[in-house]
């Protein structure tokens, strides 16, 4: 089942945004004057296609991986005379300009209208109450202490977890201050905590900034009770069973599950004796735990968890705006987005954040799957991210991409004429060089995560 959620999640995301992305250009070319001669979601042997009374012929083709726009042009073939006023290439340079930045546009404007309608649905968020903190830790030394609801980082209200964690995602790789606002429970007035950082976790694969600076979230107590197992996980082969309640881990009392995650996380490829009650009885089962991640990131595994349960109705708020609030709201996230992906692109490029956290098709269409069968909140806020990703990555100034065609305008329109087609001959083989060396990383990153 959750297959079949990945190939349908994936088909209808890539089929949703690059039909708008195309749409845009499209739009905005007919708007120019400009004669369209082919509308193409997908590459490859056309699956469907039709013609509008205009002439231009509309395909659904194979491969879903992308899309095109094909406009009339005297570069890519004869014209006849009495249609070169409708050529891309005649038209004037602020019209080209125009036709290109259309695409990344069209993608930021449906990921504010994906997050209006979020805005709009409303949801349930867990208070940001921090539960506990490490001694000596970056929150420690900063005076934060068990108990405080984060209000804001860096001046930006948090609402909830997740808010908290985008915020201090924005700091990755940084040296400086990071300035929290929090409340003490009960307490109407905030106070101010800095947070001193250090090429904060620089490089690192999988960054969890909450837990790397010591903060530990409130959580209501989970029992150490089995119920469920990975049937090809290290306990399921161990013999453990669902029902089975974890009393000590290594000679360690065990009273919340917690404890029982956060003690097999520092213990990869380790062989370790879990204290069983099982049916009234007590017995030793030495477990072997595996590993997941590598290099830093690498983390123990147990293959095991426990059955949830209700949150505090103290501890969480339903978050939601009207019609006219929401747009502010999608726009705002999207702005928010926006400047993070760019940021995290130019981290990555200077080495401040590890180049390991691209991502490619595999996890793109995992992630799609995943957030597909959660349900439509959660899949509504993947498109929104995805095809803010895809807009800020076509702006890009890469030949090839519609940044690369923006910067080649911009300079024509600088110069007074275009530059030769020799030059932009070698701007688009260094572009098609870069793009394709990103994508080979990424894929090479999804593989490893697999």
């Amino acid at each position: 089942m959750s297959a079949l959620y990945m190939i349908i999640g994936t088909l209808v995301a890539l089929g949703v945004l690059v039909t708008f992305h195309e749409f845009g250009h499209f739009w905005v070319a007919r708007r120019c004057g400009v004669k369209v001669l082919r509308f193409s979601v997908g590459f490859g042997m056309p699956l469907l296609r039709w013609h509008d009374r205009q002439g231009t012929e509309y395909v659904v083709a194979a491969i879903p991986l992308g899309g095109y726009v094909k406009m009339l042009d005297e570069r890519e073939g004869e014209v006849p005379a009495e249609q070169l006023e409708q050529a891309f290439n005649r038209k004037t340079v602020g019209q080209r300009i125009a036709i290109v930045a259309a695409g990344p546009i069209a993608n930021f404007l449906l990921a504010i209208i994906f997050f209006w309608a979020l805005a709009m649905m409303g949801s349930q968020q867990v208070r940001p109450v921090i539960g506990s903190v490490e001694p000596g830790s970056i929150a420690a030394v900063a005076g934060v202490s068990a108990g405080q609801e984060i209000v804001a980082v860096d001046g930006e209200p948090t609402t909830g977890w997740a808010a908290v964690n985008l915020q201090m995602v924005r700091r990755l790789g940084e040296t400086g201050a990071m300035q929290l606002r929090v409340r003490e429970d009960g307490s109407t007035a905030d106070s101010p905590r800095t947070l001193v950082l250090d090429h904060w976790l620089q490089g690192t694969d999988e960054p969890d900034p909450i837990r790397s600076l010591g903060i530990k979230p409130w959580r209501p107590a989970l029992p150490p009770v089995l119920a469920e197992l990975d049937a090809k996980g290290p306990a399921a082969a161990a013999g453990l069973k669902t029902g089975d309640r974890l009393l000590a881990l290594d000679g360690q009392v065990l009273g919340d599950w917690q404890q029982v995650v956060d003690a097999v996380r520092v213990r990869p490829d380790t062989k370790i004796v879990l204290r069983v009650e099982r049916d009234g009885a007590q017995i030793d089962i030495p477990v072997t735990l595996v590993t997941r991640g590598d290099g830093k990131a690498a983390t123990g595994y147990l293959g095991a968890g426990v059955k949830a349960v209700e949150w505090p109705a103290s501890m969480t708020r339903e978050v939601s705006y009207g019609p006219i609030e929401a747009i502010g709201e999608g726009a705002r996230r999207t702005w928010t987005m926006s400047v993070l992906t760019l940021d995290s692109l130019k981290k990555m490029l200077f080495g401040e954040l590890s180049v390991k956290n691209l991502s490619g098709p595999i996890t793109i269409a995992k992630v799609a799957g995943a957030s597909a069968q959660s349900g439509i909140g959660d899949f509504l806020n993947f498109l929104a991210y995805l095809s803010i990703s895809l807009g800020v990555l076509n702006l890009l100034p890469i030949p090839v991409l519609d940044g690369g065609h923006l910067l080649f305008y911009l300079i024509e329109w600088a110069r007074g004429r275009p530059l030769s087609d020799r030059v932009q001959g070698w701007g688009i083989q260094i572009g098609i060089s870069l793009v394709v060396g990103v994508m080979l990383l990424a894929l090479i990153n999804d593989l490893g995560r697999l």
